[in-house]
């Protein structure tokens, strides 16, 4: 794949994470699958922040669709963000039994959303 396809697909993979970010994960959370992207017990608080940090992030990621290279940072955040965050999730879930369930929820789109977003990046600009 030239660089050109590269940011082509780029573009829209932060646009389409971005708007994950921004609807997909309070619903995940809310309305569609609380057991795979909740916390068990219920903790509203830390659940309003996480929904509160990825909207924040996904308005970004939607803005730096327009210029991806302008926006290698917040890129960068997102891939090593997603890959940290997705891999203590993971340690939680195994040592967690009531956490599983992350195992085939989040932990995977976290890890996900990296590849992706670190797949497409143009190669000169790692």
């Amino acid at each position: 794949m030239d660089q050109e396809q590269r940011m082509k697909f780029l573009k829209i993979a932060l646009y389409v994470i971005g708007v994950v970010f921004v609807v997909g994960v309070p619903a995940m959370m809310l309305w569609i699958w609380p057991d795979g992207w909740g916390w068990t017990p219920a903790q509203p608080e830390y659940e309003q922040m996480i929904m509160g940090v990825y909207a924040t992030l996904g308005v970004f990621l939607i803005l730096a669709a327009k210029d991806p290279l302008a926006n290698k940072s917040i890129i960068w955040f997102t891939i090593w963000s997603s890959i940290v965050h997705g891999g203590i999730m993971f340690v939680h879930a195994i040592i967690d039994e009531t956490d599983r369930i992350n195992l085939v929820g989040d932990v995977p789109a976290l890890f996900l959303v990296a590849y992706v977003l670190w797949y497409f990046m143009p190669k000169e600009s790692q």
